[in-house]
């Protein structure tokens, strides 16, 4: 069964960046909304950023919105998440996933394959 890998996970200072990435080997994605979410702890997991087929960014969180990029790689099968300006609030284990359609919507339901996940913390 098709996963994700994430990676770029870390512990930095609040101001700072990271960079997250996803790869899902042998797993065509080109026709896939790529959504990357999260899960603080004592939280629901959450909605971060998706991008669509066409490359189009939905925002799935306001408090990312000029802070978080998201990016993809239909070529190696991957996804990235740019995470500037880092907030003690965005302290969660990321999970990137792809959709079971080519847009993005905020319901995780839609989404089907999923990774682990990667631990950011971001210390004050």
């Amino acid at each position: 069964q098709a996963r994700f890998v994430e990676s770029g996970g870390g512990l930095v200072q609040s101001g700072e960046s990271l960079r997250l990435s996803c790869v899902a080997p042998g797993f065509s994605l080109r026709y896939k909304a790529l959504g990357w979410f999260r899960q603080a702890p004592g939280k629901e997991r959450e909605g971060v950023l998706c991008i669509n087929s066409s490359g189009r960014t939905t925002v799935l969180t306001n408090s990312v919105k000029g802070r978080f990029t998201i990016s993809r790689d239909n070529a190696l099968q991957a996804a990235y998440l740019q995470m500037d300006n880092l907030k003690p609030e965005d302290t969660a284990v990321y999970n990137c996933a792809a959709g079971r359609y080519s847009e993005c919507t905020q319901n995780q339901e839609d989404y089907a394959v999923w990774g682990q996940g990667t631990q950011v913390t971001v210390s004050s």
